[in-house]
């Protein structure tokens, strides 16, 4: 199947990035704090960008690997008016 291995990835990065959707605000003001504390250099901050990408990607290789991902979408259906409906026709 082509393009499934960066499909596989990009799934994996955002999964990371969405779990750690409210930490990037303070990860961004920590950065902007340290520019401004060291007048313009923003090699801290770069840096700690790349250490946060990289810890999303395997953040959200771990949700997927330990099946996380599968208890999250079983929670989703709990809540699917379509799911109730066919689980209750099928007798789930």
């Amino acid at each position: 199947m082509k393009g499934y291995k960066f499909c596989l990835h990009k799934a994996y990065f955002n999964t990371g990035l969405g779990l750690t959707n409210m930490i990037k605000y303070i990860i961004l003001l920590v950065a902007g704090g340290s520019i401004l504390s060291t007048g313009g250099d923003s090699t801290f901050a770069v840096i700690g960008m790349i250490g946060y990408l990289i810890f999303c990607y395997f953040l959200g290789r771990w949700w997927y690997k330990s099946e996380m991902r599968i208890a999250e979408i079983e929670i989703d259906n709990q809540y699917n008016l379509f799911v109730k409906e066919i689980r209750k026709r099928k007798h789930i």
